[in-house]
C-alpha cells in the first residue's frame, strides 16, 4: 500500500509541472507536496531542512532564470532596461488575459506574445525605431520562452529529487 501511495504522490507531483503551461507555480507545488509527504511520514529518510533547503533554492532558482533569461535574451537584442520591463510586465499580463482561452493554454500563448509586446511597446515609447523595437521583443520572446523552459526543467529535477526520497 505504501508503494502505491508513493507512486500517487510522485504522479501528483509530475502533474503539477503541467502548471507551468499555464503559466502556474507548478515548482512551488511540488515543494508543497513535498512538505506534504513530509509531514504524513515523518521517519522519510533524507527529508530533512537540508533537503527543503536545497529544493526551495532550486525552485527559487527557478523563477530567478524564468526572468532573467528572458531580460537576457532583449538586451542580447539590443533591447533597453525600460523595454525589459515592459516584457516582464506584459508577460505577466498576458498570462493572465490569455488563460480563460484554449482550456488554459492560451496562459502560454499570452505569457509569450505579452513579452513580446511588452517589449515593443515600451521600446517604441522610448522614441526607437519599429525595426529596432521588434528586434529587441523578439529577444524577449525567445528569452521567455527559454525561461520557460528552464523553470520546467528545474521543476522535473525537482520531482526526480523528491522521488528518490519517497521511493526510498
Amino acid at each position: 500500500m505504501e508503494l502505491f501511495i508513493g507512486s500517487l504522490f510522485i504522479l501528483f507531483m509530475a502533474l503539477s509541472l503541467g502548471l507551468h503551461i499555464f503559466s502556474l507555480p507548478g515548482n512551488w507545488l511540488v515543494l508543497g507536496l513535498l512538505g506534504l509527504w513530509r509531514f504524513i511520514h515523518p521517519e522519510a529518510e533524507g527529508m530533512d531542512t537540508t533537503f527543503f533547503l536545497i529544493a526551495g533554492g532550486l525552485a527559487l532558482l527557478g523563477e530567478v532564470l524564468e526572468f532573467g533569461v528572458q531580460v537576457l535574451g532583449a538586451k542580447r537584442y539590443g533591447g533597453s532596461n525600460k523595454g525589459n520591463v515592459g516584457g516582464i510586465i506584459g508577460a505577466i499580463a498576458g498570462a493572465i488575459l490569455g488563460a480563460p482561452f484554449f482550456l488554459g493554454l492560451g496562459a502560454l500563448v499570452g505569457a509569450l506574445a505579452g513579452a513580446y509586446a511588452g517589449c515593443l511597446l515600451l521600446e517604441i515609447g522610448q522614441g526607437r525605431s519599429f525595426d529596432v523595437a521588434r528586434h529587441a521583443a523578439k529577444g524577449a520572446f525567445f528569452g521567455k520562452f527559454l525561461g520557460l523552459g528552464i523553470k520546467f526543467g528545474i521543476g522535473v529535477c525537482l520531482v526526480m529529487l523528491g522521488a528518490s526520497h519517497i521511493w526510498a
